[in-house]
């Protein structure tokens, strides 16, 4: 092989090497992209949830104390509601991986794969 064929090669060879380098910076990338949209999106779920618990657990006192007044004694709203609990807890379990872990599992596979073209 003459000289300029071989120099031509070791820059087709030196070009193919950095371009597979990008390619890869890029998949990194893309991947810190989405594991940061997913923390970000647990983050955001975390805050919400322990609002809507401290407010669900002071609307719940209250309305124990409600059915207890009504009722004649303070106790009896707080043995009602635990039971309403205790059963929407059983009908909760019994379809948790229709209710719960499918869509879980739905969010994270979207969010990973949404807009997610590697070959870019």
């Amino acid at each position: 092989m003459s000289r300029p064929t071989i120099t031509l090669i070791e820059s087709l060879v030196n070009k193919s090497h950095a371009y597979v380098e990008t390619q890869l910076e890029l998949f990194k990338l893309k991947i810190v992209d989405k594991a940061s949209d997913v923390a970000s999106n647990i983050a955001a779920g975390i805050a919400m949830f322990l609002i809507f618990f401290i407010f669900f657990i002071i609307v719940n006192i209250g309305l124990a104390l409600l059915i207890g007044d009504l009722l004649g004694k303070s106790y009896y709203g707080f043995f009602i509601l635990a039971a309403l609990y205790a059963l929407a807890g059983l009908v909760l379990y019994k379809s948790k991986n229709k209710w719960i872990k499918g869509p879980i599992v739905k969010m994270f596979l979207q969010k990973f794969v949404k807009n997610t073209t590697w070959d870019k």
